[in-house]
């Protein structure tokens, strides 16, 4: 849901950290199977891996922007050797052109942003799912991760909300639109269980619906090497204990819209708080609430506090 967006400040990211990936990682990061990968880099030389010693195949950032423009024309219309060429095509003369915009890097990023917002909304607004799903895949082609959720995601999560509440667009509208980006953050999410980084339980309190904000801030704390445990939306109290003795988590985060979300849990926090770091987040979040309980506040948008990472040892 979108609402919860209300409280966030919205900033631009100019880029992120270039690197090599495993197929895995790709895979996950662009939702698309190691196979097909495979099979696009064997038949129509979209992917250009460098090798380890060891054998492995590492694929660069070029090549994640090459898979995602891809999905772009395949979302239009195009055939796969055709989406793939001109996949290529854009990407090679985006690198070879002196001044060309590179990802995330853009003298005209504030308008592209803009434009991008743009589209998104009306298609989201006009029930047109694979419209929107073009869109998307066109953010997470011309923009890095943190810029496309930070610049153009949850400002559109914020506005949506509240042109719901002065009933400017229907409860339909605004549930479709939360479902369609839920579905991509989904993907996105995909695997943030795994690996050997510090562990973090993401939840939200009983009663409280407005999750997407918390998704997106488990995204880019996993891109942070943490592993994500994620309960979700109106998670009772009792189970995050629960899975705090059975987990041992390095951070417990919890979100909510008001302030009632924590009031009404304060014992079951300050339990919480005692045995591992816990962090409240979102507008219900005060700092009378966290220094009563024990715990961390965090203020600005989710994307900057996971990125911040004070809690670490």
């Amino acid at each position: 849901m979108s609402r919860f967006g209300r409280v966030f400040v919205v900033q631009i990211e100019s880029g992120e950290q270039s690197g090599e990936l495993r197929i895995g990682e790709l895979s996950r990061r662009v939702g698309v199977s190691d196979y097909v990968l495979r099979a696009w880099e064997t038949r129509y030389g979209l992917l250009h891996p460098t090798r380890t010693v060891g054998g492995f195949r590492l694929y660069s950032h070029a090549d994640e922007r090459r898979v995602r423009r891809m999905q772009f024309h395949l979302a239009r219309g195009l055939s796969a050797a055709e989406a793939a060429g001109a996949a290529i095509e854009e990407t090679t003369k985006s690198s070879s052109s002196p001044g060309a915009p590179t990802t995330g890097d853009t003298n005209d990023l504030p308008s592209h942003v803009a434009e991008l917002s743009a589209a998104l909304r009306g298609a989201l607004e006009d029930f047109d799912e694979p419209a929107a799903q073009a869109v998307w895949d066109r953010l997470l082609s011309d923009l890095t991760l943190v810029t496309a959720l930070r610049a153009t995601v949850l400002p559109y999560l914020y506005e949506l909300g509240e042109r719901w509440k002065r009933q400017e667009i229907t409860t339909a509208q605004e549930h479709f639109a939360s479902n369609v980006i839920r579905g991509r953050l989904a993907s996105l999410a995909r695997g943030w269980g795994a690996g050997h980084g510090p562990r973090a339980i993401l939840a939200c309190p009983p009663g409280e619906l407005h999750d997407l904000p918390m998704m997106i801030f488990g995204i880019i704390l996993n891109r942070s090497g943490w592993r994500v445990d994620y309960l979700g939306a109106d998670t009772p109290i009792e189970e995050v204990v629960t899975a705090a003795h059975r987990i041992h988590p390095d951070l417990i985060v919890l979100a909510a819209v008001t302030p009632d979300r924590f009031a009404g849990i304060v014992p079951e926090l300050t339990h919480l708080a005692d045995t591992t770091r816990l962090a409240l987040a979102g507008a219900g979040a005060t700092q009378g609430i966290a220094d009563e309980v024990g715990a961390r506040l965090l203020t600005g948008d989710p994307v900057t506090a996971a990125q911040n990472e004070p809690w670490r040892r």
